[in-house]
């Protein structure tokens, strides 16, 4: 039952930095139409992954911007 319950705990962390990020991009009016949280497997080590899925070209620099204007706090 351990293994379940870390993947259980994995998965719920990846699902929880997904809807933080996308909170993060959502007040910073950027929108990326494809976040999901994908399940991979390293060995006997399940983990989940936070996929940002793709994004037009205007949002691309959008997100660059809103992460250039962070990085000069």
């Amino acid at each position: 039952m351990k293994k379940r319950t870390d993947h259980a705990d994995r998965l719920s962390e990846a699902m929880a930095a997904r809807d933080a990020l996308a909170s993060a991009l959502t007040a910073a009016g950027i929108q990326l139409p494809a976040m999901d949280v994908r399940r991979a497997w390293a060995g006997e080590a399940p983990y989940a992954l936070v996929h940002l899925g793709v994004c037009s070209a205007p949002v691309a620099h959008a997100l660059a911007d809103a992460l250039g204007r962070g990085a000069a706090r």
